[in-house]
Order: structure tokens, then C-alpha cells, then sequence
């Protein structure tokens, strides 16, 4: 909810730009403002990214523990999770990794580590994307946006409000069948869960089948953020594919990126 005009403001961080308009339905009326599940035990830090996203038109709660995310994501699924990676109760990774198992959800890790592979385990468990701190507020609200219009793309396609595809809703790759409408993806008649970015990789890769994809591209397609920086974020979804669906779908071409290879049924 949006605070009350009594209370104080909290800290803007130095890069702050002023605020988007609240996006609309078809050009018309805004539109219902996205959820989103703030994790975060640093009460100050906590606060000033709830305002930060209300102020972008956003409802915006936050909780500061492993059990109270998931207790809070139960009773209100929310559209997206920005989620710190080290909590008290339980830590980032596990409440990532039982939301995902639980209903699959945008998540947003924020991380304090320098270690690399903290990261990328992170993205192992279902994480969408991550932060390390300290981070401007201008990066933090471009990468919600970008995950939340994933969102909402395929909300309209679930709901058959999108424009119709040039395609058939389903991928027949060999032995995968991926149902772009439904969302769901199986291998050899059994259906395999993958999480939202997951699934959207695999589509585009699924779309342009044995054609290589550089990671700046799948980055500015699938993550819908131009920064190069985060194609480290690619190579770790791609081993969750790999691991899920067979180290045969997925070709690295070394030095350029990645292409679907289609398996045999």
C-alpha cells in the first residue's frame, strides 16, 4: 500500500531519475499494479526499495526473514520476488528454491558476495537475475520492469489477449514439446518444470533452432536488458536446461554462444 503522507520518505539513492507513469491496458486505464515481494533484513535498505517501487507504480511489501517470504508468498502470491541472499531463519537460496517448487515466480537476488559462484548457484535454484550490493535504484527498478514485462507477455498469452503468433503455440523439437500458450514443456512424454526465465530461453533458442545465439543477444531478448555484464547469468541457465532436459539440447559454440540442438525422439 502506499504510505501514508505523514510518514517520512526514505533515502533516494544517488542515481535516482524521476519516476515512470504507471503503465496501462491497451493505452487506456493503468493497469493493475504489479506485486512484488520485497526479502530483505536490512530495515533501511528494505524500505527505501519499497518506496522506490511505489513510487514507480508498483505495490510493494516487504518481510525480513526466510520464513515470513514464505509465508507472506503463500497468502499472497505475489508477480515477482526481490529477494537478498543472506536472510536469517532460512537463506536466500532456499526460499528461492521452494517458491520455484512451490509456484514458479520472477525472482530478483540481491547479494552482498563477491564470490561469482554464490551467484550463479543462486540462478541454479531459480533465481531470474541478481544485484550485488551496493546497487543504484535506477539499475534495481530497470531489472524489475524487465522481469515484470516477462510477466505480463505471458499473461496475455495464457489469457489470449496477445496478438495471435505467426506459429502454431507448440514446439515440436524431437523428443521436447514446448507449449508456448500453456507454458509447459515435456521431453519423451514427461513434463519437466522450469522456471519462468528458463522457459523463455528455451523458447528462443526453440524458435531459431541451429542457429547460434551470442549471449548479448539472448541477454537483450530473454532478459530484456542490454547490459553484458549479466551474460554470466545465460551460461548459468543454460546448465539448468542442460540438467533438466539432457546435456543434448543445448550446443555451446565457444567464444560466440549458444544454439538448440533439437534431440531425437
Amino acid at each position: 500500500m502506499p504510505p501514508e503522507e505523514s510518514r517520512p520518505r526514505a533515502p533516494r539513492a544517488p542515481d535516482d531519475a524521476p519516476h515512470a507513469p504507471a503503465p496501462t491496458a491497451g493505452g487506456g486505464a493503468p493497469a493493475r499494479a504489479a506485486d512484488v515481494l520485497v526479502v530483505e533484513d536490512e530495515p533501511v535498505l528494505a524500505e527505501a526499495v519499497r518506496a522506490r517501487l511505489v513510487a514507480e507504480g508498483m505495490a510493494a511489501r516487504v518481510v525480513g526473514d526466510g520464513p515470513s517470504a514464505l509465508g507472506a508468498a503463500a497468502a499472497q502470491p505475489p508477480d515477482l520476488v526481490v529477494l537478498d541472499l543472506m536472510l536469517p531463519g532460512l537463506d536466500g537460496l532456499e526460499v528461492c528454491r521452494r517458491l520455484q517448487a512451490r509456484r514458479p515466480v520472477p525472482v530478483l537476488m540481491l547479494t552482498a558476495r563477491a564470490d561469482e559462484a554464490d551467484r550463479v548457484i543462486g540462478l541454479g535454484v531459480g533465481a531470474d537475475d541478481y544485484l550485488a550490493k551496493p546497487f543504484g535504484m535506477r539499475e534495481l527498478v530497470a531489472r524489475v520492469r524487465a522481469l515484470l514485462r516477462r510477466v505480463e507477455r505471458a499473461r496475455e498469452l495464457a489469457a489470449g489477449d496477445a496478438p495471435a503468433p505467426d506459429r502454431d503455440d507448440v514446439l515440436r523439437l524431437g523428443a521436447l514439446v514446448v507449449d508456448r500458450a500453456a507454458r509447459r514443456v515435456a521431453r519423451d512424454g514427461r513434463e519437466v518444470h522450469l522456471t519462468p526465465t528458463e522457459f523463455d530461453l528455451l523458447v528462443h533458442l526453440g524458435e531459431q533452432p541451429g542457429r547460434v545465439l551470442t549471449r548479448e543477444q539472448l541477454m537483450a531478448s530473454v532478459w530484456d536488458w542490454a547490459d553484458a555484464s549479466g551474460t554470466r547469468a545465460v551460461d548459468s541457465q543454460v546448465k539448468t536446461l542442460r540438467r533438466k532436459l539432457g546435456a543434448d539440447v543445448v550446443r555451446t559454440v565457444h567464444g560466440v554462444g549458444y544454439a538448440l540442438e533439437v534431440p531425437r525422439a
